[in-house]
Order: structure tokens, then C-alpha cells, then sequence
């Protein structure tokens, strides 16, 4: 192969760089609802930490919803449905699966979001669950928050 004597080097700006794309600037991409954050969060922690995320999200439920929601899952916990803390074992947290949790956290966001975005925020505080599942979940969460609060301003 032959080489030119006097080949002219092609310079290339060291300041240009590649443009930053955002996975949630493209069009079509929708962030995942809360519901799926938390299901597929609940998976991935301790026994433990389950009982007291169970724990959170059942506080608010009536009882006739206790008895219904995830297929009757949750119906054990009626007779506690208006006590003021719901006794909650590891061994009840580990039967709960994430289609359950799902329908669960669907059901008391659109039943009393407020009181969701609380228990969210105190999820986002533990230090424990954010070790077990990244920070990117308080990211996430923080970032859902602030959309639907600036959703309900703007109304």
C-alpha cells in the first residue's frame, strides 16, 4: 500500500463533543408509573424492610378494600384495618408478590395520593432501602413527585 510522503493530519476540535441524549427525551419514552417502581422495588429488599413498606402502604386502606385488593392477599389484615399501626411479620411480607404490591400501591395512590407521596418520601429518607436498591429509586421517586406536583399547580 502506498502512503503519500507529505499526508495531511485531519485536526479534530478537542472541544466538540457528542450530544447528550436523554433516555427520557426520546420520543415515545414514558417514565414507569410508581406503582411499577415500587413492585419492582418491593422484590429486591430485605424481609424486614418489606414488612415495614407493607406496613406504610396498608395503613390507609379500609377494610372492604383490605378483603379485595391482590385476589384477598391482604384480607388476614381486615380486623387491623383502622388500628392506628398493623402488626406485619416478615413471613406476611415475604407472600406478598410484586403484582400484588402493584395493585396495592395503584389503589392507594389514586385512592389518597397525598398520603403516598408521604410514604414515598419516608422510603426515600431510609437509608437501608436506598443501600438495598440504589438512589436512583429516590431519584425517580423525587422526580414523579415533582412532575404531579407541578401537574396540580398548574391546574
Amino acid at each position: 500500500m502506498k502512503m503519500p510522503k507529505h499526508r495531511r493530519r485531519r485536526v479534530v476540535p478537542r472541544t466538540t463533543r457528542r450530544p447528550v441524549v436523554s433516555i427520557s427525551t426520546l420520543p415515545g419514552y414514558e417514565a414507569p408509573s410508581l406503582p411499577t417502581l415500587v413492585a419492582g422495588v418491593f422484590t429486591k429488599l430485605r424481609l424486614a424492610q418489606r414488612a415495614r413498606v407493607l406496613r406504610l402502604l396498608l395503613t390507609p386502606v379500609g377494610p372492604m378494600a383490605l378483603a379485595v385488593l391482590g385476589g384477598g392477599a391482604f384480607a388476614k389484615f381486615v380486623a387491623q384495618a383502622r388500628w392506628p399501626r398493623m402488626s406485619i411479620s416478615p413471613a406476611d411480607a415475604a407472600r406478598v408478590t410484586s403484582a400484588q404490591m402493584f395493585e396495592l400501591v395503584r389503589y392507594v395512590e389514586q385512592s389518597n395520593p397525598q398520603f403516598l407521596q408521604q410514604v414515598m418520601v419516608a422510603l426515600s429518607r431510609d437509608t437501608s432501602i436506598i443501600a438495598a436498591v440504589g438512589a436512583s429509586f429516590a431519584l425517580v421517586v423525587m422526580r414523579h413527585m415533582s412532575v404531579r406536583r407541578n401537574f396540580q399547580r398548574g391546574r
